[in-house]
This record gives C-alpha cells, sequence and structure tokens, in this order.
C-alpha cells in the first residue's frame, strides 16, 4: 500500500485531503499537533470502508524544525518509505505587514515556508531512493492575486510556487514529480476572517459564480497523486471556481 503524508490533517482542507486519499486506498499519515472530531471519525470510517485505504494520526508540531528530520526517519523506521508528501499546513493571519510584529512575521515563514521545505527535504530522498515519489504544496491563488491585509501570507505562498517548480528540476529525472495546488476562498478556518457578505461577493465575481469547496481541492490532490498525473509536474493547479479566470 502507498503510503502518504498529510500536513495540517486535523481539519479544514488537511482533513478532506486526508480523508480522500483514504478513500483512494492510500495509507494515510495523518500530521497536526493534536488530533480532532473530524479527524478520528475519518479514521473510523476508512477503517470500515472496503476501499482498503487506512488513516493514522501522528502528532507533531512542525513549527519545531529542529525536529523534522528525526521525525521523517523514525516515521520510515517505523511504517517504511512514503510514496507521497501533502505539504498543507499554514497559518495565515491578516493584518498590515505595518502593524505585525517581527514574531507574527517569523512564525508565519516558519510554519508556511520553512516547514514544508524541511520536511520536503528529507520525505524526498526516500523518494529518490524508492524511484518514485510525489510531492503536492499547497499554495494559494493570493500568491498571484494579492489581497489586502495578507501580504506576508502571500510571500509565503508564493514561495511554495517557486519552490515548486525548482524542485521539480531537481527531483524529476529519478521519478518524482513536484506539484502545487492553489485555491481559491474557501469557508474554513484560514477565512474565517472574511464575513458571510465577503465570500458571497468573491463567490459573485467568479466564473462559475460559487466558491469551490474542500472537496474540491481534495479532488485535485487526489488526481496528482494518481497515476493519471505521472507526467505532470512543476505545475499549479488552481481550484477556485474560476475566481482568476
Amino acid at each position: 500500500m502507498r503510503r502518504v503524508l498529510v500536513t495540517g490533517a486535523s481539519r479544514g482542507l488537511g482533513l478532506a485531503i486526508a480523508r480522500r486519499l483514504g478513500a483512494d486506498g492510500f495509507a494515510v499519515t495523518a500530521v497536526a499537533r493534536q488530533s480532532s472530531d473530524g479527524l478520528e471519525q475519518a479514521m473510523a470510517a476508512t477503517a470500515s470502508s472496503d476501499s482498503g485505504g487506512a488513516i493514522r494520526f501522528e502528532p507533531f508540531d512542525l513549527t519545531e524544525v529542529d525536529a523534522i528530520a528525526d521525525f521523517v526517519r523514525r516515521l520510515k523506521r517505523e511504517h517504511g518509505g512514503l510514496y507521497g508528501l501533502v505539504n498543507n499546513a499554514g497559518i495565515g493571519p491578516s493584518g498590515l505587514l505595518t502593524n505585525m510584529s517581527q514574531a507574527q512575521i517569523e512564525a508565519l515563514i516558519r510554519l508556511n515556508t520553512l516547514s514544508p521545505i524541511l520536511l520536503t527535504k528529507y520525505v524526498v530522498r526516500q523518494m529518490m531512493v524508492a524511484g518514485e515519489g510525489r510531492v503536492v504544496n499547497m499554495a494559494s491563488v493570493i500568491a498571484s492575486t494579492g489581497f489586502s491585509g495578507l501580504s506576508v501570507y502571500a510571500a509565503t505562498k508564493a514561495s511554495l510556487v517557486g519552490f515548486t517548480r525548482s524542485l521539480a528540476r531537481e527531483v524529476g529525472r529519478v521519478g518524482v514529480t513536484v506539484n502545487a495546488v492553489a485555491p481559491g476562498f474557501i469557508e474554513t478556518e484560514l477565512t474565517s476572517g472574511v464575513d458571510a457578505d465577503g465570500l458571497d461577493k468573491i463567490a459573485g465575481r467568479s466564473a462559475l459564480g460559487r466558491l469551490a469547496s474542500a472537496d474540491d481541492v481534495a479532488a485535485a490532490v487526489s488526481f496528482l497523486m494518481s497515476d493519471g498525473a505521472k507526467n505532470v509536474t512543476g505545475t499549479v493547479m488552481t481550484v477556485d471556481a474560476g475566481g482568476t479566470a
């Protein structure tokens, strides 16, 4: 069974991705600081289904960047190598740059940029030895469109796009693909700062007149993990109901 690690998997997009990949038959390691009712329900549902997949929870604080190497080594020792990695964990506090403290800026960059780069470094080593693997980085349409009050968040997501395209060049010849998914505005905890009227206005400006859902994003990740995407690498898949069309 192919093993996939999904970070930030206790809620929101990460939970939807873990649930979908478990239904696809993957052995999913769901990483978060702590579990949640939603994740527990997803694990139970996958265990009782006939998909052949599985979801298990692995507690880890991804801001502890110095512990990432040992964490990856332990997972391999206890459960085997990874076929897939979904770098989803992230925070998106809103605020004008001039009002953000240095500590807030550094925390955002640590979790959204430094952590996934280091995690990928150690996981990709396993994939290169195996001669196959899939990396999916969770970006955002904000990386290309911009949004007032999200300048630092946008910077972290734009960095993941550049990371994706360059790493795809580095590891492609050994059978590893690297792609990004860029969701638009989706009703999750990260968009809780946008009120209902604001979300309605955003939906009204999209080509399809609606917002994409977490399940839509999970479906995109599912495709990139599938055999049908074996020749897709170094690209960014936008899932925003045509908001940036």
